[in-house]
């Protein structure tokens, strides 16, 4: 019987051939299907709390979710446990991108690369955090009530369900600028210089972006909202700034020594 071998990671400029190259990549596609195909099982077997934590974000007179389609309840309960089985082995999947793309990486990045990856994860599961607590309830009040006089909500299953998927998914995206700007500016597409010069450009643009994907009525709320973009931006602009300081005491080093 065949034993599964786990395809092995090349070393930066480590040659290989073409066929080499397609069967790592084989290998590692045939991983992350497996590893989503286990998490989706895992999602499907467990969506009825999947679907609990998120109708429990509405108000008590909506938590009853519709569908107008004979196959519309299972291929949403599918579609949720999809989702799910994406985002538990999402740790998988970004580390075999990794390992197949490393040998492309300098030495000298490969550190750097590392500790990004793993701001990203905290950043990502606190954004997820966010939305979860804060973001959805307080949106779905406002627009579940809006114009509640004239109009009657009535809550659809895939349509609510997407709504919450997308919106955890764009504060998930949302609390990674840290990672997005870091990486820019060590790729040299943007300076730190220019980011602090463009300051007021960019608290607009992220003021619009947290009314966007969490719009609310009350100005605490959308304060509380917004608050974490500021946060996270001056946050990027010091580290860049740090990153910055490290790599001119680097070139100083050698010079000095001569």
């Amino acid at each position: 019987m065949p034993r599964l071998r786990l395809p092995r990671r090349l070393e930066h400029g480590e040659e290989a051939s073409l066929v080499e190259h397609l069967d790592e990549l084989r290998s590692r596609i045939f991983i992350v299907l497996a590893a989503v195909s286990i998490g989706t099982v895992i999602g499907f077997v467990i969506h009825t709390h999947l679907i609990h934590w998120l109708l429990i974000l509405l108000p008590h007179q909506y938590r009853k979710l519709n569908y107008f389609s004979p196959v519309e309840g299972f291929t949403t309960t599918l579609w949720i446990s999809v989702y799910f089985g994406v985002f538990v082995t999402l740790p998988i999947i970004l580390w075999q991108v990794w390992a197949y793309f490393t040998p492309a990486v300098q030495k000298g990045r490969l550190k750097l690369i590392k500790w990004l990856a793993l701001l990203a994860g905290v950043l990502a599961v606190a954004g997820l955090a966010f939305g979860y607590f804060l973001v959805l309830p307080n949106a779905l009040k406002f627009l579940t009530g809006y114009n509640a006089g004239q109009l009657n909500y009535v809550p659809q299953a895939k349509p609510y369900l997407a709504f919450c998927v997308h919106v955890l998914a764009a504060m998930m995206v949302v609390f990674l600028l840290p990672v997005f700007v870091i990486a820019l500016t060590r790729l040299g597409i943007m300076t730190t210089a220019s980011l602090k010069k463009n300051r007021r450009i960019a608290w607009f643009s992220l003021g619009v972006l947290g009314m966007a994907v969490a719009p609310s009525v009350d100005p605490v709320t959308t304060t509380l909202q917004a608050a974490p973009l500021f946060i996270l931006f001056e946050g990027s602009i010091i580290a860049c700034a740090l990153l910055d300081r490290r790599e001119a005491k680097k070139r100083l080093s050698p010079a000095l020594e001569t």
